[in-house]
């Protein structure tokens, strides 16, 4: 990673190269092997891509994924304590996520319109950290769905502004260390939660709501990171279109890429499914609890090549001509991952490479697939064009999850994992043949 302090002679020769790219851009030439009109609505960042915003908005995404992710490892346990079972956490986590979804693709299009992202990105940082920390007043299921829906909605309001002002705020040739670095800060956040409440248990003796009250506490830091770090770039002209019609006007590379995305998106299920996997292979010679054990220190070694692939898949995406390759070869990663449990991986060595693959592909894919979506669109629409990826992943892990789980329980794992991989690889052709 650079550090964000460079020596004149360094800084002088990226303001040269900027100011090439500026030119450049307003010939509306290809940009690093992608065509992308780029036209007079960018303002092009002249400092280092790892300046103020791009530090804000990672350690934005940090604590705020720290703080749900502490309340999402506890709410099973929780929802029992209010005698709430199964049937209650689906109802909660499927509307949650079903309007996160409605709030991203309708962000998307509204932060387009306005003058200034910035205060659309921090209600949403603000309404996630209160509806979370409310979690800790439910007297009942219905309370949690409430508060968790709210958290969730404010989750999907806050995510095409604040990809659309990382983006604004880098240089083009750099989007993919920048969306790897966010991507990172994220799931190291991910990675410090379940730790921290399991620690935050063990001192308040099991007292979930005081567990639930402590998520305020990095949620503040999050919306205090973005509200203090996080500058908006100028945007001279902002998109009018309706909805429907804004849709219309995104290219159609951007298009063809959303096939791809789409199809690779219905094989890709929740990791959850991993570690339930992991742990039916391994119980006949540990036992359930510690095949358990295994298979949640397994998710973790997933979780931390996730973080590592994130940055390096965006670091290679900047680094190679056609951006589209890198995409395509974590893809192909999450292929070889569905044949090898389609083939019955039981041993720990091919469980662990299970495991390992699914993070590389996780990090790779979802840096790549913003910063490619930044390269396809002008920036007057990427909040749309965010909003629009957002929602189409959403669609694919809701039917993907719910795709494999039923192919799973009505036939076989080998059933369900073989779709997977026959979806995982058409989505790799697809994206081999994007330009």
């Amino acid at each position: 990673m650079r550090s964000p302090s460079r020596s004149a002679s360094a800084k002088n020769f990226s303001r040269e190269i900027d100011a090439e790219f500026a030119a450049f851009a307003d010939d509306h030439a290809t940009t690093v092997g992608i065509k992308t009109r780029v036209r007079d609505t960018n303002v092009i960042p002249s400092e280092p891509w790892l300046n103020r915003t791009a530090v804000g908005v990672g350690l934005t995404s940090f604590f705020s994924d720290w703080s749900h992710e502490v309340a999402t490892t506890i709410l099973p346990a929780f929802l029992a304590s209010l005698g709430a079972g199964p049937g209650w956490l689906g109802i909660i986590e499927g509307t949650s996520d079903g309007l996160s979804s409605v709030a991203k693709l309708a962000a998307g299009h509204y932060t387009d319109r306005l003058a200034r992202r910035k205060p659309l990105v921090l209600a949403g940082y603000v309404l996630s950290t209160l509806g979370t920390g409310a979690l800790a007043f439910a007297a009942n299921a219905g309370h949690v769905l409430l508060a968790r829906s709210t958290a969730w909605l404010g989750r999907g309001a806050r995510t095409p502004g604040r990809k659309a002002l990382l983006a604004a705020a880098v240089p083009p040739q750099a989007y993919g260390r920048a969306f790897g670095f966010e991507r990172m800060m994220d799931t190291l956040g991910a990675i410090v939660a379940p730790l921290t409440a399991l620690l935050l248990l063990r001192q308040t003796s099991h007292n979930y709501r005081h567990v639930l009250l402590w998520t305020l506490l990095p949620g503040v830091l999050a919306v205090a990171c973005f509200g203090l770090l996080v500058r908006e770039r100028t945007v001279v002209s902002r998109s009018r279109a309706s909805f429907l019609a804004g849709l219309g006007e995104l290219p159609p590379s951007f298009r063809r890429f959303l096939l791809a995305v789409g199809i690779f998106g219905l094989g890709d299920f929740a990791h959850t499914l991993l570690i339930l996997y992991a742990t039916k292979a391994l119980t006949p010679k540990l036992g359930l609890t510690a095949a358990s054990s295994v298979a949640i220190g397994l998710y973790l070694l997933h979780n931390a090549f996730y973080a590592a692939f994130a940055y390096i898949g965006g670091w290679l995406g900047d680094r190679i001509k056609r951006h589209t390759l890198v995409l395509a070869g974590g893809y192909a990663m999450a292929g070889v991952m569905a044949l090898l449990l389609l083939a019955g991986a039981r041993s720990y060595p091919l469980l662990g490479l299970v495991f390992l693959l699914g993070g590389m592909y996780v990090g790779v894919e979802e840096a790549m697939e913003d910063s490619i979506a930044a390269r396809f669109v002008p920036m007057s629409q990427h909040g749309m064009a965010f909003g629009t990826l957002a929602a189409v992943n959403a669609v694919g892990d809701f039917a993907s999850s719910l795709m494999v789980g039923l192919l799973w329980t009505s036939y076989s794992p080998s059933v369900a994992f073989g779709l997977a991989a026959i979806l995982f690889l058409t989505g790799t052709i697809l994206a081999l043949r994007l330009r």
